[in-house]
């Protein structure tokens, strides 16, 4: 059974990025696109790079419109297996660069 879903919001990604990583979780942004998003830390997909990333940390793989990385997903799974693989919903061109989720858990 699988600790993650398959997909993540840009919401549920800074949401989540920010209580795993309290738990000494590594959470990372990973660009398959070679296309940075402003205001995000994000890391080239280099699958040499990312093997040497501690076991158990969680690869978010963004591509323009998320479609591409929701259907390679079993792929990166199987390329990361010590990794937990989640795509990002709606990719890059969703993001929205001001959202900031402090902010907004902090209004509820």
């Amino acid at each position: 059974m699988e600790i993650y879903p398959r997909e993540w919001t840009q919401k549920e990604f800074l949401k989540n990025k920010n209580e795993l990583e309290k738990e000494g979780v590594k959470v990372l942004l990973i660009d398959t696109i070679l296309a940075p998003i402003d205001r995000a830390n994000t890391l080239v997909y280099n699958p040499y790079e990312l093997q040497k990333e501690p076991e158990g940390s969680v690869f978010v793989f963004y591509c323009d419109s998320g479609k591409d990385t929701l259907s390679r997903l079993d792929e990166y799974k199987k390329k990361f297996p010590s990794h937990h693989c989640i795509s990002l919903r709606g990719g890059r061109g969703y993001w929205r660069k001001h959202m900031d989720i402090e902010a907004d858990l902090d209004s509820n």
